[in-house]
């Protein structure tokens, strides 16, 4: 019964991003190309609410359902990773036409053709895990 609460919230992100269009090839291609700010919208109130809700947990203490504190620590210094898994993120994004959210989204939606997309995401996440000691992190 603990699940059917994440279900939920999956079902209701996967409508609000399907509703707003976000996952469509077509608005992500508009996108990189600069002839709409439609995701760019999305993504600056995305920004902006996250930005919103941290501050609220971080200045009003908010605990978690255990009772704990939630604590947010601080980014580590290190700027060249952040940019280089950025522009992996971005170029992938840019090729494939959607990131890993939407992945299952069309999926749930018939379009099995993006099932190429998750089993490629799976390899990688798969490849990254063999080498990531190797890694300078």
């Amino acid at each position: 019964m603990n699940v059917l609460k994440y279900i939920i919230v999956g079902f209701v992100f996967g409508i609000v991003l399907t509703k707003s269009e976000a996952v469509s090839w077509y608005r992500i291609y508009e996108m990189f190309q600069f002839q709409s700010f439609h995701m760019y919208g999305i993504i600056t109130v995305a920004i902006i609410t996250g930005a919103i809700g941290i501050q609220f947990f971080k200045r009003k203490k908010i605990k978690d359902f255990d009772g704990l504190p939630i604590e947010i620590p601080n980014k580590e210094n290190g700027n060249y990773r952040y940019w280089i898994g950025g522009i992996i993120f971005g170029l992938g994004w840019g090729l494939v036409g959607s990131c890993p959210g939407p992945i299952f989204i069309l999926l749930g939606a018939g379009f099995y053709t993006i099932a190429i997309v998750l089993i490629g995401a799976m390899i990688g996440t798969y490849l990254y895990g063999v080498i990531k000691d190797k890694l300078p992190h």
